[in-house]
């Protein structure tokens, strides 16, 4: 995101909970990498689909609470100043995204 689309948005809803967040995210990455080596030393099929499940779950997890920050500050500060119509258009579309996925 450009600086100028950054600074249009103000700050984030997460930005409270920010070391939470990269720490899971951080997680996450390492499960990912945990993947790559399960896939290196040929681990049983099964046992690496069981942990992309949980990797998927993981990321989820993480999408729903962004999903809930931006309900809860940028959709709600949108209505405080009138018109909250673009946020929530926003986050119908950020729920399509996870839902296709």
């Amino acid at each position: 995101m450009s600086e100028e689309a950054s600074a249009q948005h103000g700050p984030h809803g997460y930005s409270g909970d920010k070391a939470a967040l990269l720490s899971r995210l951080r997680r996450i990455e390492g499960q990912i990498r945990g993947l790559q080596r399960m896939v290196d030393e040929d681990t049983y099929c099964i046992d690496v689909l069981t942990q992309i499940s949980a990797a998927k779950s993981a990321l989820q997890a993480v999408a729903v609470g962004l999903l809930e920050d931006h309900l809860a500050h940028c959709v709600v500060d949108a209505a405080r100043a009138g018109d909250p119509s673009e946020k929530v258009k926003e986050a119908s579309n950020a729920i399509a995204r996870l839902i296709k996925s």
